[in-house]
């Protein structure tokens, strides 16, 4: 069974989503139905962790990246030792690349 371990960048982006759904479009129920299936479909990444969808799948670019998709949000992950590395959490409007690579 793998750990899973939030990178600093992904947990502030779950609170933001957080925050965006609560309250910029006042729904806070929402908002913690939504962070919530984020993350349980995260969990599920330590029993099956190849079981995400590699990131050369969305663009030409060769990368180690896997995601994971609730909704409309999108977790991008690497494995490390017995370890899945949540990068980023992102809503699948947003630039994967830009937001992976280049910030």
């Amino acid at each position: 069974m793998f750990k899973i371990h939030y990178s600093e960048e992904a947990l502030a982006d779950l609170d933001n989503i957080w925050e965006y759904i609560a309250f910029k479009l006042k729904n806070p129920d929402a908002a913690i139905n939504t962070v919530n299936g984020v993350m349980d479909a995260i969990d599920r990444m330590s029993e099956y962790p190849l079981s995400g969808t590699p990131l050369n799948v969305l663009i030409d670019i060769e990368s180690d990246y896997r995601f994971v998709t609730y909704r409309n949000y999108l977790a991008y992950y690497h494995l490390g030792n017995n370890v899945v590395n949540i990068d980023r959490v992102l809503y699948k409007g947003q630039d994967c690349v830009k937001a992976l690579f280049l910030e």
